[in-house]
């Protein structure tokens, strides 16, 4: 076993998932301070390292999404792919951090930019504000060996909540739900035709006109495409299993959403998934993921959606489309957490990674990629520096089915090493 699939491992047995990753934080700390590089930490956990005055910063995020059993994460490997069992894995990006641990090993003279919490809403990266001297910055959250990332979505968070008046009413109870579903990332995945839990659910509610609503929980981050969801409702008509919805009869009763109707409608009418694509790029250019729905005890709700847009016009006009969608429904709406798209740009330091990567893969290609990588943050606050993303292939992160193919770590370390070298000339 190579000494980065060891440090990988010893980091999930660390508890890192986003807001919740302060003991890898300490972890990663100490481990640079022991090996004689200086450290500097600021408000929201973001970590810089560095030695020397090189011309290259490895930037990644330590935290990950967290689903299943995770941060318990039992890790076994199968033709030649590490999973975890029940639970997310961490390979995003817990493999990046592994690298550079195995770099600080060598006493490499780098920056390493470590970001906090960048799995719900890229909060690190927007806040950092570190006095780095690289001319280069290689971000190590790409998901697909020999290719190389130079453009990314901007994204925003969408949340809509919803009052309304808990009523008694008549009919049988009981609990539907849908479980255990893929699920997925909810950008680089979202055009995979993976099924939506929540659609699945929402679409058996529509086709039965009894059906009321009475409480309602479904996803479990906002980008992640929902693998869950659970409502109870109440409903005239016996309602049977059907459509890979499972249907329990609950002996207990409970109030209704008044509004039941109009709340089902919405979920139904809302276009999850890819809105547009760009044909250029191949890949999608808008979309929006209907990430999570909950309630209270008092007849609010509240839905959380993650739109992503290939560049700012575009993401105005998702944005704008789940708002006033949400509005027609009489909900209230508020956008947070937005993030820029990160333009594709071919550089002397693109060149370089593609370069290498083609020396190692014997292939390569210059892509973008419809996720938000922190490139496009930090980018804004560093305009003098180049950019360029790559990483080993990584299978359905944020779910349970993620997967780390293990030679292509070894060979996209091949890779950074040769880009190390590279730039020290």
């Amino acid at each position: 076993m190579s000494s980065i699939i060891e440090h990988f491992l010893e980091i999930t047995k660390i508890p890192h998932c986003s807001k919740d990753a302060d003991k890898l934080c300490d972890f990663l700390v100490e481990f640079a301070k022991d090996r004689g590089y200086e450290v500097e930490i600021d408000s929201v956990k973001n970590i810089f390292i560095h030695k020397g005055k090189p011309n290259l910063s490895l930037q990644a995020h330590y935290d990950m999404v967290c689903m299943g059993k995770a941060p318990n994460i039992e890790t076994y490997v199968e033709n030649g792919w590490m999973m975890a069992k029940e639970s997310s894995l961490g390979a995003d990006n817990g493999m990046a951090i592994a690298m550079m641990m195995e770099l600080m090993d060598r006493g490499e003279e780098l920056e390493f930019l470590l970001t906090s919490d960048e799995e719900i809403g890229l909060i690190g990266a927007n806040e950092v504000g570190f006095k780095l001297h690289s001319k280069y910055m290689l971000n190590l959250d790409s998901e697909d060996e020999a290719e190389v990332y130079i453009g990314c979505a901007g994204g925003v968070d969408i949340t809509a909540t919803y009052d309304d008046e808990l009523v008694e009413t008549d009919g049988y109870c009981y609990e539907i739900s849908v479980k255990g579903l893929d699920g997925g990332h909810s950008g680089v995945d979202i055009d995979k035709d993976i099924v939506s839990a929540k659609k699945v659910l929402a679409s058996y509610m529509g086709k039965h006109e009894s059906i009321e609503l009475c409480s309602m929980y479904a996803g479990e981050r906002r980008n992640s495409i929902p693998a869950n969801a659970v409502a109870v409702v109440k409903s005239k008509a016996e309602l049977k299993s059907l459509d890979g919805v499972e249907v329990r009869e609950l002996k207990e009763s409970a109030k209704v959403f008044k509004n039941s109707q109009n709340i089902i409608a919405l979920l139904n009418n809302f276009q999850h998934g890819v809105h547009t694509t760009n044909s250029e790029l191949g890949i999608p250019h808008t979309s929006i993921n209907l990430a999570i729905t909950s309630v209270d005890e008092k007849g609010g709700m509240t839905i959380e959606t993650s739109a992503r847009a290939m560049d700012e016009d575009s993401l105005k006009d998702i944005s704008l489309y789940a708002q006033e969608l949400f509005l027609k429904h009489e909900f209230s709406v508020s956008l947070e957490d937005k993030y820029p798209s990160w333009k594709p740009d071919v550089s002397d330091f693109t060149n370089i990674v593609d370069e290498e990567m083609k020396n190692v893969f014997g292939k390569s290609k210059l892509m973008a990629i419809h996720a938000g990588l922190e490139c496009g943050v930090i980018a804004q606050k560093y305009p003098g520096m180049k950019f360029a993303s790559i990483g080993p292939n990584i299978r359905f992160p944020h779910s349970t089915r993620e997967m780390v193919e293990l030679s292509s770590v070894e060979k996209t370390f091949e890779v950074l090493t040769n880009i190390i070298e590279r730039v020290k000339l």
